[in-house]
């Protein structure tokens, strides 16, 4: 087959990328096949051709892979939340593994990292305890709401999704039956007019509350009051409704203020035998029985004695700080979303943990701030890592340990990278664990532990560090 565009010919999948596509072979590029799969045979047209690679549409599939199973959703194949429903989980597990340690190598230059066998998800469907979906109103002038199709922003209308907790299910379509009845107008982002943006819907795996959030453009969706209590007793389970405020252009997912319009502004949840409030605009793993387990994994790994002191960076509402310090010392969690914060502290008062201390601000500056020594490092950042201030910052600290927590290698490689430069530290562990099945994405936590300043004795982790 010809590497140009438009032509038509047929491919071998040989892999899967980090995104989730198959990966095929044209004349030496790498050709990207949505759909697809490991030992797949597609018939397939080049829609784009570039010097380093190309990206084909699959017409058919001519041999299927040993690896290939039904999708369990209807829209599997249109829907862009997904990326692996055709995927057997077993294999997804390994793909996963495998992409941790090619990161790892080629991203943060580490020769033989001690990578361990990935921790599965207790769940492979419905296992979200949060769901965001955008809205738009279709030609009939009904109300879709869903997720975007692949590479795009239009919206692939649904009633149920397969990884997001069946409770949340029958909200969804009744909410939507509701906006056209209420006459609510639906944002249009092309034209920044209109007023709903999107719906977040939130459960407490281990408590069943939900929580209810609608975005909006404005405050100006008559009888709001009216219609929040309807929903509240139609779903006993609905703990509360609320009004999430977003004038802004753009795709950004929240504004900054929040109103309970009925019940309460948050749900309940039982994590790690602690009682946790969550918001609605608060940072909460989705997978809460993968949390877990991916919990439980540090606190063994850790061989805590009661004597440390730990410093917990992105905390968010205390997920991991106030476990941890029921078994140390003392802890300081820091976060620089004000309402997480808030409930950080009332979820430790409601524990009666008193060992801890919640700090509100950027991780930058509070280590300006504070004269704090700790033991062990605890961190979760956003997908795109730390700072250069951050990786600093946590090189001059020097604690015994670091256990870093991410949800993208590629930011974990680098920052990795950063903090073993010199044989400061080492890699003792990584333990990818799945927190989303059926999609590309995957969880790891690493263990880091100090090296040694002398020259000579940091040479002796040269396959731990760049």
């Amino acid at each position: 087959m010809e590497y140009m565009q438009g032509n038509r010919g047929t491919i071998e999948i040989k892999g899967l990328s980090n995104n989730g596509e198959g990966i095929g072979l044209i004349e030496g590029r790498k050709v990207f096949v949505p759909g697809s799969v490991t030992g797949d045979v597609v018939d397939i047209r080049l829609v784009t051709v570039k010097k380093e690679y190309g990206v084909a549409k699959p017409l058919k599939v001519l041999e299927s892979s040993p690896y290939f199973i039904k999708p369990v959703c209807i829209v599997a194949d249109k829907c862009g939340g997904c990326q692996w429903l055709h995927v057997k989980y077993d294999y997804q597990l390994q793909e996963k593994k495998e992409q941790v340690l090619q990161t790892l190598k080629e991203t943060g230059g580490f020769e033989n990292p001690p990578l361990e066998d990935i921790l599965p998800s207790p769940e492979v469907v419905g296992y979200r305890n949060k769901s965001t979906c955008p809205f738009e109103f279709s030609s009939d002038g009904k109300v879709r709401s869903g997720f975007y199709r692949k590479g795009s922003h239009r919206i692939v209308n649904i009633n149920q999704c397969p990884v997001q907790d069946s409770r949340l299910d029958p909200l969804l379509k009744k909410i939507k039956e509701d906006i056209i009845l209420r006459g609510w107008s639906i944002y249009d982002e092309k034209k920044c007019t209109g007023e709903i943006r999107n719906l977040s819907l939130r459960i407490g795996k281990n408590t069943g509350g939900i929580l209810i959030t609608l975005i909006s453009a404005s405050e100006n969706l008559t009888a709001l009051d009216d219609q929040s209590k309807a929903w509240m007793k139609e779903f006993p389970n609905v703990r509360g409704v609320c009004l999430n405020i977003n004038p802004t252009k753009g795709n950004v997912n929240m504004g900054k203020e929040t109103r309970c319009i009925a019940g309460e502004p948050f749900i309940k949840e039982r994590f790690m035998n602690l009682d946790l409030i969550v918001g609605s605009s608060t940072f909460f793993q989705v997978n809460t029985k993968a949390a877990e387990l991916l919990y439980q994994y540090i606190e063994k790994e850790l061989m805590l004695s009661g004597k440390e002191k730990v410093l917990d960076l992105y905390c968010g509402i205390g997920t991991f700080t106030l476990p941890i310090a029921q078994q140390v010392r003392e802890v300081i969690g820091i976060e620089n979303h004000s309402d997480s914060v808030k409930l950080a502290q009332k979820n430790a008062e409601n524990n009666a943990i008193k060992n801890v201390r919640f700090l509100s601000g950027n991780v930058e500056n509070i280590f300006d701030k504070e004269n704090f020594t700790p033991d062990i490092i605890l961190l979760d950042p956003p997908r795109r890592g730390n700072s250069k201030a951050v990786l600093k910052n946590l090189r001059d600290i020097k604690a015994k340990k670091i256990v870093y927590v991410s949800c993208n290698p590629v930011s974990l490689a680098r920052d990795l990278k950063v903090l073993c430069d010199g044989g400061l530290y080492f890699l003792k562990k990584v333990k990818p664990v799945d927190f989303f099945p059926q999609t590309s994405h995957i969880e790891t936590i690493v263990f880091l532990e100090r090296g040694n300043d002398e020259v000579s004795e940091a040479k002796e982790v040269k396959n731990h560090s760049v």
